[in-house]
């Protein structure tokens, strides 16, 4: 599509001579250079759109078919409320996308309102009735009584937008998500989760894929002082669960690694400022997930973000100014994995805050809310057009959007694992330093391992830990001076720096154990496959590769974007029903982004080892 025809109507002039008083009623066409002279340009961004409701109803929306707005609002009014739909019905759109933005806009306009609610699914009728802020009462009057048996299935819903999650498979006892924007952390913190795990859990934490950890087994009466003890240390739960921002995820080594084009945290942890505690952001039509980084690395899986903000530049005004590129609509579950769309726009840092707003705000009002199924934002491009999105975007920001620059991040994964040399502090100006990152198994972590890496920040570094997206820990700032005596510690025995190319590679949801949804259990399988495997394989060179494991279709494990990914399943071996997994290889994310493609299926886990040697061999990395 040119781009001229962004966004919107202008008529071309009748041919009839002027002054004539013979009224030809002429069909206006919205395509060509009439439209670019009309709408205001700005030198470097996107035509603003026009009302369109002004346009006549004999205005061709689309050129190739010949179709009438008239056409399409009366497919509107038929109820047709999607571009799909639209194509179907009167053929607008069916051919190419350059009048995928008009028709969009037009749905928005034209959509008739029915005097009749819609059907809304269950969550959406207690959101009505409860904002999930407003539920903290509740969780209080719950845990002064003890009595969490009399919660009601509501109730379980709401206290999650607190980070407090009822779990069937552990009932009367909770699981708690704690925020880290960007993977940030401390070995205070450390320390004090490890403590509480040890005096209401069961001695160990989960370490997620958005950069969180999340404590288990404790009893809602011990809510309130968990509460206490995370606002401490500069810790919140509040939502980290259900139709909420989840977290604002980046790279783990912002402001450190020699490999980024700048340091992005700040600009996340501004949204998360501007989303806590605001009700414009706790009522989204499902959970919505944000990465920011300016990282060149390609190591936070952009592509599986509702919003990914990844660097980029433009030169503008003569000079060249950094940024971000903006994609949208990636996700995971609720029908397999959609990369995000590159929205073609460019943000510089102190605006780009208030534009992820702006898309989340969009989402909110448009979002569909009858099936959660089709409630992401995904479902949303889908229905109205990424033209649409930017045009709405640019109607709600009031300003030109400037184009998206070029791609400039590495095209491999980085894990950010092993001893590298990293950016110096200003405290320490000459002074080399280090970071060295540490392989989580599956991301599980013993309080005894917990307080050994804090040792180890204190220790040697500045106190700081970072978090990534595959479940490891980074501890930075270390002087080139004690990395020798840092090799030596017994910490790496169990979190090692320099583990084997299949274990390094191994990431897992937290399976049947504690999830619902899950088929089967994914943790202690993911451990004794991957064990197998590099018995078998001892000795021999292994290309780089991650194995992503996933209990269910939802995707938690991002088994879709590995080398190898593993779904959880159940099948019949011998008369009996056993865990099993499907099989699927060569995902990736970043600017080569590949859904992986399903190679087998029903393959039972004590047969798994079997079924993936030839792979971790020969299997060719794309």
């Amino acid at each position: 599509m040119s781009r001229q025809n962004l966004s919107l109507f202008s008529p071309v002039e009748s041919p009839h001579d002027e002054g004539s008083s013979d009224k030809i009623n002429l069909p206006v066409v919205l395509h060509g250079k009439a439209l670019s002279q009309a709408q205001p340009q700005g030198s470097q961004g996107f035509p603003l759109p026009v009302d369109v409701k002004s346009l006549s109803d004999n205005t061709i929306i689309c050129a190739c078919r010949g179709v009438t707005k008239g056409a399409v609002v009366e497919a509107i009014n038929m109820g047709h409320a999607s571009l799909p739909s639209i194509a179907n019905c009167c053929k607008a759109g069916s051919d190419c996308d350059d009048c995928h933005d008009q028709i969009a806009q037009l749905i928005v306009a034209y959509k008739p309102t029915s005097p009749k609610k819609p059907k809304l699914n269950k969550i959406e009728e207690a959101k009505l009735e409860k904002d999930g802020l407003d539920c903290l009462p509740d969780i209080q009057r719950y845990a002064a009584s003890g009595n969490w048996e009399e919660m009601t299935e509501d109730d379980k819903h709401r206290f999650k937008w607190y980070g407090v999650f009822f779990r069937k498979q552990t009932p009367g006892n909770f699981m708690m998500r704690i925020r880290m924007v960007c993977g940030f952390s401390n070995a205070r913190q450390f320390r004090v989760l490890a403590d509480m795990s040890d005096e209401f859990g069961k001695g160990f934490c989960d370490l997620t894929t958005r950069q969180q950890i999340q404590m288990r087994w404790f009893t809602i009466d011990q809510v309130p002082e968990i509460w206490r003890r995370l606002a401490d240390v500069g810790l919140t739960s509040q939502q980290t669960g259900m139709d909420n921002i989840r977290g604002v995820c980046g790279c783990p080594m912002a402001g450190l690694t020699p490999h980024e084009l700048f340091n992005a945290e700040p600009v996340g942890r501004e949204l998360t400022n501007d989303i806590l505690n605001n009700k414009e952001f706790t009522n989204l039509p499902r959970k919505f997930n944000i990465t920011i980084t300016g990282c060149l690395e390609n190591c936070c899986h952009t592509e599986t973000q509702d919003i990914a903000l990844v660097p980029s530049y433009r030169e503008l005004e003569g000079r060249q100014i950094n940024g971000f590129n903006v994609f949208v609509g990636g996700k995971q579950g609720s029908g397999g994995f959609t990369p995000a769309k590159n929205l073609d726009v460019f943000v510089p840092p102190e605006e780009a805050a208030a534009l992820c707003a702006d898309i989340v705000r969009i989402y909110r009002d448009h979002g569909f809310r009858e099936a959660r199924t089709r409630a992401r934002l995904a479902f949303l491009i889908d229905d109205y057009g990424i033209n649409w999105l930017r045009a709405e975007l640019q109607r709600r920001s009031g300003r030109m959007l400037e184009q998206a620059g070029p791609e400039i991040r590495k095209k491999t994964h980085v894990d950010h694992l092993g001893i590298h040399p990293q950016r110096h502090l200003p405290s320490n100006e000459g002074t080399p330093l280090f970071s060295v990152g540490l392989l989580v198994p599956v991301g599980r972590i013993t309080t005894a391992q917990m307080r050994g890496v804090a040792d180890l920040a204190e220790r040697y570094g500045n106190g700081e830990i970072r978090l990534t997206v595959q479940q490891n820990l980074i501890v930075p700032n270390i002087p080139e001076s004690k990395i020798g005596a840092l090799t030596d510690e017994p910490i790496f025995q169990e979190l090692p720096f320099d583990p084997s190319p299949i274990m390094r590679g191994l990431v897992s949801c937290v399976g049947s154990d504690y999830c619902h949804l899950a088929l089967i259990e994914t943790k202690g399988w993911a451990i004794d496959v991957a064990r197998e495997l590099d018995r078998r394989t001892a000795g021999r060179k292994i290309l780089p590769l991650t194995i992503h494991w996933s209990g269910c279709p939802a995707g938690c494990g991002l088994h879709q974007v590995s080398t190898i990914g593993l779904q959880g399943c159940r099948t019949r071996l011998d008369g009996e029903v056993v865990d099993a997994a499907h099989v699927c290889v060569n995902g990736n994310t970043g600017p080569q982004t590949r859904v992986a493609a399903d190679l087998m299926y029903d393959v039972p886990c004590d047969q798994l080892a079997d079924a993936l040697e030839p792979l971790i061999r020969y299997l060719p990395r794309q």
